[in-house]
């Protein structure tokens, strides 16, 4: 095991030859700094997140016309959906010039008991536009459309759209009506993120189907590309001694334990040794580093 009290001498280069160049000077950290370090986001991409992300450029490359196409990401709770979206944010971040604020990029969530006057509210919101209290639905409508191009919104993001089938029959259909008019209004593409119940959603509408291209991230099974992401976060972590959780037993363990999702949110916990992996979702594995 690898005490907390070694210095950054203390940790050899030799040490560290099983993590890329770029976890090797935080591993010579102290533990709460590299538990920092781990628990501040960062992008590990695979097969399926690299095309999706290549999905997104090609929809925020496309052309303003009469039918945009738009894309359904859908996953299962945990599985990566979010920080796909945030990197591909992240990819064309907002920029304050003299006159105006530009936000090409802009990602709203569906509110969980939906109607369209807390959506357009979330939009202003999300754009950091003051809301004045007791505004009619259309006065808050023009005010958001114009907002949307004035800020030069070229994709416009739904997170949690599955929350749409919270809402009753009336107003489902009402918020169908409004995805479809944002889109034939603003001559953007939407995205819309969520689970299964997203496209059962959508595809409550004929319109709406045959407008959203379903983009799936389907649960992880214990495969080489499983294997290849698990090296890929031992790799990428500071962990000062190797960690054994890429092999195909490991593999089909931890994937079995998390259901096939990889919610990694809470992988490394503080350790009187050092860190630790205490699971992958739960997974009770440990790994001392």
């Amino acid at each position: 095991m690898v005490s907390q009290d070694r210095t950054v001498e203390d940790v050899a280069d030799g040490d560290l030859g099983h993590l890329h160049a770029s976890a090797r000077a935080v591993a010579r950290l102290p533990a709460d700094e590299r538990l920092r370090h781990v628990r501040a986001d960062r992008w590990i991409g695979y097969s399926r997140a690299t095309a999706a992300l290549e999905r997104l450029e090609t929809l925020y490359a496309w052309p303003g016309n009469q039918r945009m196409p738009n894309l359904l990401l859908i996953g299962p709770t945990n599985n990566g959906k979010s920080m796909i979206i945030e990197k591909f944010r992240r990819l064309h971040p907002a920029t304050s010039h003299a006159d105006r604020e530009q936000m090409p990029v802009l990602a709203v969530q569906m509110p969980s008991e939906p109607s369209v006057i807390r959506f357009y509210v979330a939009l202003l919101a999300a754009m950091g536009a003051p809301l004045r209290p007791r505004q009619r639905l259309a006065e808050l409508e023009q005010v958001t459309l114009a907002l949307l191009r004035a800020v030069g919104v070229r994709v416009l993001v739904i997170d949690e759209l599955h929350n749409l089938l919270a809402g009753r029959g009336e107003t489902r259909r009402e918020f169908l009506n409004l995805i479809r008019f944002l889109g034939n209004e603003l001559r953007i593409p939407l995205v819309g993120v969520g689970t299964r119940e997203a496209y059962l959603a959508i595809r409550s509408d004929d319109q709406l189907e045959n407008r959203f291209e379903p983009f799936t991230l389907p649960r992880w099974e214990s495969n080489e590309e499983t294997r290849t992401l698990l090296a890929s976060f031992a790799a990428a972590f500071p962990l000062r001694r190797p960690s054994t959780i890429a092999t195909e037993d490991m593999a089909r363990y931890l994937v079995s334990r998390s259901e096939g999702t990889i919610d990694c949110d809470r992988l490394i916990w503080p350790h009187r040794d050092g860190l630790i992996w205490p699971h992958w979702r739960l997974a009770g594995v440990v790994v001392t580093v």
